[in-house]
């Protein structure tokens, strides 16, 4: 078995394992002011928070860097609406509305965590070549 956690450096863990929880309706299952773990209904994890500058991971040092840059999160759900309806509900901007996207065929929306990282989030599907 094969599978990847990501785990992005954050400026206030607390706070940002907050809007994720809020969002994703994810469960916090790990860690203190300086690392979180984030895991979804189906206990897997979902995303790692990482406070910048701590334990001196070489890409987490330097929080004057932007964050993500060349990263999209692309999260795929069966929960697209919900999550939708959660980022209203916060009032939280997005980057692009609900749309079709016409590569995968799914609609799908974007925005940026606190963080500045980019999300795009999608109807689930698999990957067809």
């Amino acid at each position: 078995m094969n599978k990847i956690d990501p785990i992005i450096a954050v400026k206030d863990v607390n706070l940002s394992a907050a809007w994720y929880q809020s969002v994703f309706e994810c469960k916090r299952k790990h860690g203190g002011s300086d690392f979180a773990v984030l895991e979804d209904e189906n206990n897997e994890i979902l995303i790692c928070l990482h406070k910048w500058g701590e334990h001196a991971h070489p890409t987490m040092v330097n929080p004057t860097i932007t964050a993500g840059n060349g990263l999209i999160l692309y999260y795929k759900t069966d929960n697209l609406v919900a999550i939708r309806q959660n980022i209203e509900k916060m009032r939280y901007p997005v980057e692009e509305e609900i749309h079709l996207n016409p590569n995968s065929m799914k609609k799908e929306f974007s925005l940026r965590d606190l963080d500045g990282y980019y999300w795009t989030i999608s109807e689930y599907h698999t990957y067809e070549g």
